[in-house]
């Protein structure tokens, strides 16, 4: 028999998948597709002993170790591996009623970690919907000028777990004045000028940026002094492009 991959002192009792058709040498049935080696001499599982046992597949190392505890008596399952060279874990032979008693186990597990990450949810949901309101708020006091649907759909924007956003940083997180003056220059950008339409041409990035710098230095002045709803104030130089107020937060 070929080393194993585990010494067999740890596998505790061991059932070899036949490669090739064997025959118990005892019982004289088969082809069998599980035996045991007694002596050098294949058994079926009956004449071992092990016939009431079910086979439990590898994969779920949850349900594996739960069902060899609830388990009595259990089995490894190996298989030779002619290209590595040694026998390889299948998974486990256990009793039926183990079995059922680890699944329910598992179930307990998977419901309590399904409770958890609704309340982790609904909590983050809060978490979110005040940080939104007080993101609002500081764009509203850094630029009084801005609509004040257009700060909520800033803030509301920012904060999306996942993505990358600048709330979600750490100079976001503590309402840092760059990170909510980068947030609503990324609106102004996307929103005001035609700045998407620039990079879908092919115009590079920073030559963009450069070409709609005046428009949106314009929109951030109106807003800062208050005066002015729609940025226009000061004009709008190379790149001006009409207000989109009514585009999806998610363009942003």
């Amino acid at each position: 028999m070929a080393a194993l991959a585990t010494p067999p002192a740890r596998m505790g009792l061991v059932v070899i998948q036949a490669l090739r058709k064997k025959h118990c040498g005892e019982c004289r049935r088969g082809p069998v597709a599980l035996l045991v080696l007694e002596d050098g001499v294949p058994r079926c599982l009956d004449c071992v002993d092990l016939g009431h046992l079910v086979f439990l597949p590898r994969g779920d190392t949850a349900l594996t170790r739960r069902s060899r505890e609830e388990s009595a008596l259990s089995a490894v399952v190996v298989r030779f591996n002619r290209r590595k060279g040694r026998y390889e874990r299948q998974g486990v032979l256990v009793e039926e009623e183990a079995l059922a008693r680890a699944e329910e186990r598992c179930l307990a597990d998977a419901e309590v970690r399904r409770r958890r990450r609704i309340r982790d949810a609904g909590r983050r949901a809060e978490e979110d919907a005040r940080f939104t309101d007080a993101f609002a708020a500081e764009i509203l006091r850094l630029f009084p000028g801005c609509p004040t649907e257009r700060a909520r759909a800033v803030a509301a924007h920012a904060p999306v777990r996942g993505r990358g956003r600048v709330g979600r940083s750490a100079a976001g997180r503590t309402l840092s004045e760059v990170a909510v003056t980068s947030a609503v220059i990324a609106s102004v950008r996307h929103l005001e000028t035609p700045y998407d339409q620039l990079l879908m041409s092919g115009v590079p990035r920073h030559e963009a940026r450069r070409r709609i710098a005046g428009v949106v230095e314009a929109t951030l002045r109106g807003w800062r002094e208050g005066g002015g709803r729609g940025g226009r104030e000061g004009g709008g130089g190379e790149g001006a492009h009409p207000q989109r107020q009514k585009r999806r937060d998610s363009d942003m």
